[in-house]
């Protein structure tokens, strides 16, 4: 008679070129612990290591993100539910320590314990190609900024003829105005070295600015594809939506309740209340950037949308202060976002199933 093959679960803390991976039972008793390639033979390795050891249930790994991307793709795509497991905090590492195998193992009881029950994101569908497109952009954007701050540094340096001629300029004339400039004269002179320097930043300021104008259209009918519903909502571009989209990921019902999507986004003001005193305080943690398109789309909305500048209004009568009423204008824009991307999450399955059948 066969006996019955036992229920284990995987841990897996992920790096560069090496997975660890441990496994336990169900009750905690560590059973193994192994080290794969981070490469399709290792990965395929790790998931006959996995079933060999017994059913598996779920496997935890830090880094889905990261490192444990792709990993985590090719587990789910083999039917292994992923767990996402945030790194130990320092006191649970200093009273057990820090190695690769002791990782992998907390990867895996906190599985067990349930201290970990997030589902990664997908990053198999339309919002990871965005998120892909952004970074490009979001670094062009960061280059730019340095450049123009470079251009302005070197300008308050420069000889007080050239300052003069270019002092006041509007951004987009002074670059124009630089760009066009043709240097003449011995490079080891001053006033010939600014002027080439400043003409190759200016150059090099209207690259970046082409490439961010490609990337912008590029994103935009990604956007409106990955959500119309979405980027209709007054306030909401492109930029906003994209980052909103990115922190939901291609799998927005992962997360549990709009609540949480807010949670996710920093948007869920912390209680602080003490005494007589009711009150909450800023959510520090969370997405900060999806937080700032919260904050870009409330400011949008407080300057053009009626309904908002009703309600900041009234709030403001009742005595509560501008922080304050941000922060509720946030909560609020979180509610709202996310029914939008839980709709169109449930339209885009709804049409792959259709097209599929």
């Amino acid at each position: 008679m066969t006996a019955p093959e036992i229920a284990v679960i995987g841990g897996i803390d992920t790096h560069t070129d090496v997975h660890q991976a441990a496994v336990i039972d169900s009750v905690g008793r560590h059973l193994d612990t192994q080290s794969f390639a981070t490469n399709s033979a290792g990965y395929e390795q790790l998931l006959a290591w996995l079933h060999s050891q017994g059913e598996v249930i779920a496997v935890g790994m830090e880094g889905t993100g990261a490192y444990g991307a792709e990993l985590a793709r090719f587990l789910t795509a083999n039917g292994v539910t992923v767990v996402e497991v945030d790194r130990p905090d320092r006191r649970a590492r200093r009273a057990h320590g820090k190695s690769d195998p002791i990782d992998a193992y907390a990867a895996a009881t906190a599985v067990l314990s349930g201290r970990a029950s997030g589902t990664p994101k997908s990053r198999d569908g339309i919002v990871e190609a965005i998120r892909a497109l952004r970074v490009v952009r979001k670094s062009a954007v960061k280059a730019r900024t340095r450049t123009i701050n470079q251009i302005r540094a070197q300008m308050v340096i420069a000889p007080s003829a050239l300052r003069d001629k270019l002092r006041g300029l509007p951004t987009g004339l002074l670059i124009d105005t630089l760009a066009r400039t043709r240097p003449v004269g011995d490079l080891a002179d001053p006033d010939c070295a600014d002027k080439t320097a400043l003409r190759r930043l200016a150059r090099r300021y209207q690259t970046l600015q082409q490439e961010i104008k490609e990337a912008d259209a590029d994103l935009a009918p990604l956007v409106a594809r990955a959500a119309p519903s979405l980027v209709a909502l007054p306030g909401v571009g492109t930029e906003t939506a994209g980052q909103l989209l990115i922190t939901a990921g291609d799998n927005p019902d992962r997360l549990r309740s709009e609540a949480s999507f807010a949670h996710l986004c920093a948007a869920a003001p912390v209680p602080a209340s003490s005494g007589r005193t009711n009150r909450h305080r800023i959510n520090r943690g969370g997405d900060r950037h999806a937080n700032s398109a919260l904050y870009t789309i409330v400011l949008v909305r407080m300057r053009h949308d009626e309904r908002t500048r009703n309600y900041v209004a009234r709030r403001t009568a009742e005595g509560m202060s501008s922080k304050d009423i941000m922060r509720c204008l946030k909560r609020i824009v979180a509610r709202e976002i996310y029914r939008h991307l839980v709709s169109t999450s449930t339209l885009n399955t709804t049409g792959s199933a259709r097209a599929g059948s």
